[in-house]
């Protein structure tokens, strides 16, 4: 029987996200985009709700295509706000557009978002040894010094604690516990990945 981190027990989509996507190192622009706003979207809900919605939300949002969410306008928004696949909140609809925009910027200074991102962690994720998941924390000085810096360049939904549940989602934590049996396959990883010169 396999041994898993226990917040990802109860529900089949959990189990799933958490031994298929939960950790693994990503550097794709559009799905980092992706769970940038969707991490936004979660923000005073449960991650499983937001899960089962990610369809409509990559239906709502051109699949998230940079540009395109970064183009759209009031008459976009009321569109998505008549969704009733997502969260209808208003500031978190917009506060999507407007994270699409402040990602084009980064591109254009930093070549990537996946560039912008990684930096944060020397590009190599960095690897806990939690032994219970009581023991993971909600935010770190690294989410915090990332919130403070993507508010900068206008970002919104980017607090400390959002912005360390991304870094989770998308590998640059390793914050499975180590008894769970993605632990050490994603170490292992990480070290093959930093042996090989990077991404």
């Amino acid at each position: 029987m396999l041994i898993r981190c226990d917040w990802c027990e109860g529900d089949p989509a959990y189990t799933v996200y958490h031994d298929k996507e939960w950790g693994i190192p990503l550097h794709d622009d559009r799905r980092l985009f992706e769970m940038l706003v969707l991490e936004g979207a979660q923000a005073g809900l449960s991650w499983l709700t937001i899960l089962k919605k990610r369809n409509a939300y990559r239906k709502a949002f051109a699949d998230f295509d940079i540009e395109t969410v970064a183009s759209y306008t009031e008459s976009d928004v009321k569109r998505v706000l008549a969704d009733c696949g997502i969260v209808r909140n208003r500031r978190k609809i917009e506060s999507a557009i407007a994270n699409g925009q402040a990602v084009v910027r980064i591109i254009g200074q930093y070549g990537s978002l996946d560039a912008f991102l990684w930096r944060y962690v020397d590009y190599v994720p960095v690897q806990n040894a939690w032994k219970r998941v009581d023991q993971v924390p909600a935010e770190n000085e690294i989410s915090r010094r990332m919130s403070r810096d993507m508010k900068k360049a206008g970002f919104s939904f980017v607090g400390p604690v959002i912005c360390y549940a991304f870094m989770q989602s998308v590998g640059m934590v390793n914050d499975h516990i180590v008894d769970c049996f993605r632990y050490h396959a994603l170490r292992q990883e990480a070290k093959q990945t930093d042996s090989d010169g990077g991404p």
